[in-house]
């Protein structure tokens, strides 16, 4: 049998068995025959050459190859359905064998759709996808075009695409976090899976993990975390490394890092090749000063994959926290060519260029954050700080105050509305009365508790800064709290004590450059003042502070021996 069977049907057959270097050898050389004699081939067998053809430039990853072959395809397919006198796609008895086992166009039509997207061209992606009748496309093609459509800020279209996915397959879960992300109301989206949760067994959960990604998108943080933490506790889910990192994400996004670091050990623990969130645990132990832990975790996600943002990023918060920041921009530029929906590398790569005095641009990559997580508190908090750090105390004003009603008046919002209110000497007031009303609500959040420190010490109030320090570090154990009460204790004369309090502060975090000078103006030694020491950066989210704002330019010559790290080799 295997006789009579025609070259092209030998070339689909080794595509069907996954031999894609040897069919795009052939099929190339059986290419350049029907170029030399047209008559060689029929126009079938030729339309599925140039597919076959393509899939294999496909598979080797040269897009750009590949949807030239697939147009072309494309065009011979258009030839064939004027000459074949049966419709194909009536389906009856009289169409040929031969075209019931033609590449489906629709297929073709997706791979160069994929091709597109590779080559960051989403606008061609969404035309060629657009042009299938919407009867006729697949779920993976609405799926992708309600991703596409959702990038290219078409939201009704977005929500239009994913409703069909889910008509399709009511278990789209991907499908519902999309809708839930253009703010359609859960109880909307639970109405499309009602009836598949009654009808299969132990899918009862459903409807809460719905209730609690619904929570997330509306940045109701606090209801979030309970929800996800009762579906946690349901024995049939324990120990789920994506509930795990949800939880991880949300403690981070209420500004409980502590929590959310212990989040993000327990996930990495039951998946030690997990990458999703990675970026923000870094981040995180980045700011604790945990300088040695950030760059094995660097190492061991460069070892699992470099073609994710994530490695990139961690290595990026290590580049930054210590004050390499065009390395820092370096990186984060590299991870966000990997993926353009970061967020982390949206705020890491704006926040060196805050720090490199380049704060406009930094204003662009703040924005652009935003646009992509608007729950998300610490995209605001950048975007402020480049407005204060360039002394636009109004545009500030007005962001905070956006935010504020937007998010809701919680411990973090009251804090970021007084941080820019403690700018303006006309709003003092205002900002004790928000920082009080958010030490009222969270009497341990360090954010509050330091700006409400940097009040009483403008009014010279030691006493009352000791015992709010004092309160704030009962719980909890928080370099930048010591070296503030190590501040206050020099202040009133307590000289033993404060140097107890620096010690712990640099315990916390040896980098911790404010701690170190204090220490050393206590042992009276000659300690450096020079003004890039004074503005350090405490943190991304920042303190007010504009940070070292010379960038290091040196180590542009030094990354060419660092190359392999970053896992280039």
């Amino acid at each position: 049998a295997a006789g009579s069977m025609s070259v092209v049907e030998h070339v689909r057959e080794m595509a069907a068995a996954g031999l894609h270097s040897n069919v795009r050898l052939l099929s190339g050389l059986l290419l350049t025959m029907s170029g030399n004699n047209p008559e060689l081939f029929s126009p079938s067998q030729k339309y599925q050459l140039l597919v076959y053809h393509a899939d294999s430039l496909f598979h080797d990853k040269e897009y750009r190859n590949a949807v030239s072959k697939y147009t072309m395809a494309l065009q011979q397919k258009k030839a064939l359905s004027k000459t074949s006198k049966v419709r194909p796609s009536t389906g009856n008895a009289a169409s040929t064998p031969q075209s019931q086992c033609l590449p489906s166009e629709i297929e073709v039509k997706y791979k160069m759709a994929e091709c597109y997207t590779m080559l960051k061209q989403d606008k061609d992606a969404i035309a060629i996808l657009d042009g299938i009748p919407s009867r006729q496309r697949t779920p993976k093609i609405n799926m992708m075009l309600a991703n596409l459509y959702k990038k290219a800020g078409q939201e009704r279209s977005s929500v239009t695409s994913y409703k069909e996915v889910l008509r399709q397959c009511p278990l789209a879960l991907d499908a519902i976090l999309g809708l839930l992300s253009l703010s359609v109301k859960g109880a909307e989206v639970a109405s499309m899976t009602i009836n598949i949760i009654q009808s299969i067994p132990n899918l009862d959960w459903l409807s809460v993990w719905i209730k609690a990604y619904a929570f997330v998108h509306t940045g109701d943080n606090t209801r979030a975390i309970n929800t996800i933490c009762s579906l946690e506790k349901k024995s049939l889910l324990r120990d789920n490394v994506d509930l795990l990192g949800s939880l991880a994400d949300l403690y981070f996004r209420a500004g409980d890092n502590k929590n959310s670091i212990l989040k993000f050990e327990q996930a990495q623990m039951l998946d030690p090749y997990l990458i999703k969130g990675m970026d923000v645990y870094g981040y995180l132990l980045a700011r604790e000063g945990r300088l040695e832990d950030v760059e094995n975790l660097g190492c061991r996600l460069f070892n699992i994959s470099d073609q994710h943002a994530e490695p990139w990023v961690v290595s990026g918060c290590h580049s930054f926290y210590s004050k390499r920041y065009s390395r820092a921009l370096y990186l984060g530029a590299k991870a966000i060519q990997l993926n353009s929906n970061s967020v982390q590398a949206l705020l890491l790569k704006g926040a060196a260029l805050r720090n490199m005095g380049r704060v406009q641009e930094a204003i662009i990559h703040f924005r652009e954050a935003i646009r992509l997580a608007p729950c998300r508190l610490d995209c605001y908090e950048g975007l402020i700080e480049c407005y204060l750090a360039s002394n636009s105390i109004r545009e500030a004003m007005v962001m905070a105050n956006n935010v504020y009603k937007t998010l809701g008046a919680n411990a973090q919002t009251l804090t970021l509305l007084a941080t820019v209110c403690l700018e303006d000497p006309v709003t003092q007031e205002k900002a004790k009365t928000l920082l009080d009303k958010a030490l009222t609500q969270r009497p341990d959040y360090i954010k509050a508790v330091v700006k409400k420190a940097e009040l009483l010490s403008r009014e010279q109030k030691y006493e009352d800064g000791i015992a709010l320090l004092r309160n704030a570090l009962a719980n909890q154990s928080d370099c930048v709290l010591h070296r503030i009460l190590g501040d206050f204790l020099v202040a009133v004369n307590e000289y033993q004590e404060a140097m107890d309090q620096y010690s712990i502060a640099l315990s916390l975090d040896p980098n911790d450059q404010k701690s170190l000078e204090g220490l050393q103006k206590m042992e009276k030694e000659e300690s450096p003042t020079d003004a890039t020491q004074e503005e350090d950066v405490d943190d991304m989210e920042g303190s007010g502070e504009e940070g070292d704002l010379e960038g290091s330019d040196s180590e542009a010559a030094q990354w060419a021996d660092q190359e392999q790290w970053f896992g280039m080799q």
